[in-house]
């Protein structure tokens, strides 16, 4: 009996208990004996007929976490006024690093996400398919606060202060109006002037996933008894998605807090591919209802790049952040070109005739995507986030699913 590999391999002989004659050849291929017992009601189809098949598969994937290492606050505060060093703009405290960038979470983390496929094998043994990838987002996080380590908050306090050089902001977000001991009611507060300037918590948090979708062919080149080689092309899409958050909050001198006194930032980078892809892989039959397979691709992209920045909050309209709140935004569009190399290995098994379930590790590989070198843009009246090209960026991980035809 003839039999036919779902998601885009040819089928490996599926060899029965006691060693039943061979018969027929897949395409050229592995002798496949008939899989009569157990019967299963399902609605498998007979197997090496041309027809529908369809699979689903679990990912748990990672990728390189593509961002930058810029300070985004110091500990201490700008003596804005001048009140307290007779300087205006003169900086109290140890400056210290108190958050950057790249300290969110840890070298990365895993993302859970699927894999869906349908496709159609003609009785030539071509096949043309469809499938779609998604991973659900990575997420990272990390904050500073009025405490830093070893409680050391320097001479007068300042280093329990946490500071940002965001200017050119207007006077929504100035912040609480008495806010250190410079403020007093003689001389009208706002000594400190700004929220991210002397506030009192901070927290950023980046996200990151992964989405892939192929549209394509697979056409049998060459096959012995015991292996096969076989010929990839088609078209495939690629996304991108990175977004980058800040969340500033001021309290007043008395600890209190406000809607009024709160700053938000977002940064995302958008990057939807669209190429093409051509390749090959082989299949080896194992032996015992097993077979293992590697398919190499390589690919060239159209990099579509969204960049969008944004301020808001300063508690105008109804005080709330994003509702009526004060805006500051950026965006930007540009195009560049991205190859692209995948690999997949992959160990399959035919418990039953009509059913395969395979385990495998996938690795996909882009160069000169860009990045987030310096996410936080501090010119609120003209944001100016730096992105740079990421000359390389892995996603890889596990893969396995089950598939039927029909």
């Amino acid at each position: 009996m003839r039999h036919r590999y779902i998601w885009g391999t040819v089928l490996a002989a599926i060899a029965a208990v006691g060693l039943p004659a061979p018969v027929s050849a897949q395409e050229g291929g592995f002798p496949v004996p008939l899989n009569s017992d157990p019967t299963i009601p399902i609605p498998t189809g007979q197997a090496g007929q041309p027809g529908f098949y369809a699979s689903v598969e679990y990912v748990m994937l990672m990728q390189t976490k593509a961002i930058g290492n810029e300070t985004i606050a110091i500990r201490g505060f700008y003596d804005s006024s001048g009140t307290l060093t007779g300087t205006p703009g003169q900086f109290i405290g140890s400056g210290r690093p108190a958050l950057t960038a790249n300290q969110i979470g840890g070298p990365y983390t895993l993302q859970p996400g699927y894999r869906l496929e349908i496709g159609y094998k003609f009785d030539t043994g071509v096949r043309i398919y469809a499938n779609y990838m998604n991973t659900f987002r990575a997420n990272y996080s990390s904050g500073a606060s009025a405490v830093p380590q070893g409680f050391n908050t320097g001479q007068n306090l300042a280093d329990s202060f946490l500071s940002s050089p965001v200017y050119n902001f207007n006077a929504a977000f100035n912040g609480p109006q008495f806010k250190t001991a410079a403020d007093t009611t003689a001389n009208g507060g706002f000594q400190t002037v700004g929220i991210w300037n002397g506030a009192s918590q901070m927290d950023t948090k980046f996200s990151a996933s992964y989405t892939q979708a192929d549209l394509g062919l697979r056409s049998p080149m060459f096959a012995t008894d015991y292996s096969s080689i076989y010929a990839l092309a088609g078209a495939r899409y690629a996304w991108f998605y990175d977004k980058f958050y800040w969340l500033t909050q001021d309290y007043d001198n008395v600890g209190n807090q406000s809607p009024a006194y709160t700053a938000k930032y977002t940064n995302n980078l958008s990057q939807r591919m669209y190429g093409l892809f051509v390749g090959a892989g082989h299949e080896v039959y194992l032996g015992n209802m097993f077979s293992a397979s590697l398919d190499v691709t390589g690919a060239a992209f159209l990099d579509v790049e969204k960049m969008r920045a944004k301020y808001e909050g300063g508690g105008s309209g109804d005080g709330t952040i994003g509702n009526g709140g004060v805006q500051s935004k950026y965006g930007r569009l540009s195009y560049a070109v991205v190859p692209s190399a995948t690999a997949e290995l992959n160990m399959w098994f035919y418990p039953v005739e009509g059913v395969q379930m395979r385990l495998g590790y996938m690795g996909m590989s882009y160069f000169n995507t860009q990045y987030m070198k310096n996410p936080v843009g501090f010119n609120y009246g003209n944001i100016d986030p730096g992105y740079a090209t990421k000359v390389f960026r892995l996603v890889h991980g596990f893969n396995v699913g089950i598939g039927f035809f029909f």
